[in-house]
């Protein structure tokens, strides 16, 4: 903490301490594997994106291929609602080989 007149400033990390927990601890090992989960899912909701727009379809035309509305097509760009069935589904209707690894497990979609 670093003091500036009658402000007290604080680190980011110091931030984190108190709000989360300190490292190590239970409740910030919770949230980290959280944020981490979340950070794989926007990640993956991007790939289906941009392979989406490389396939010139628009969200609407994807949702057809997959049997769902647009909407869905957007939550699950937005990395929300996502499943293994529904990534293989995604890549499947735009006719797009993938291989997805997790953990030591990969598995092909074709």
């Amino acid at each position: 903490m670093e003091q500036i007149g009658d402000m007290k400033l604080y680190t980011f990390e110091e931030v984190q301490d108190e709000i989360i927990g300190k490292i190590g601890t239970p409740e910030r090992d919770k949230y980290e594997k959280e944020l981490q989960e979340e950070l794989h899912a926007y990640h993956i909701g991007e790939a289906i994106k941009q392979a989406r727009k490389e396939k010139n379809l628009t969200q609407e035309q994807l949702g057809e291929l997959m049997g769902v509305r647009r909407s869905q097509i957007s939550k699950i760009e937005s990395g929300k609602n996502l499943n293994f069935s529904t990534i293989a589904r995604a890549f499947k209707a735009m006719n797009i080989p993938a291989n997805l690894a997790f953990g030591k497990v990969s598995l092909s979609l074709w």
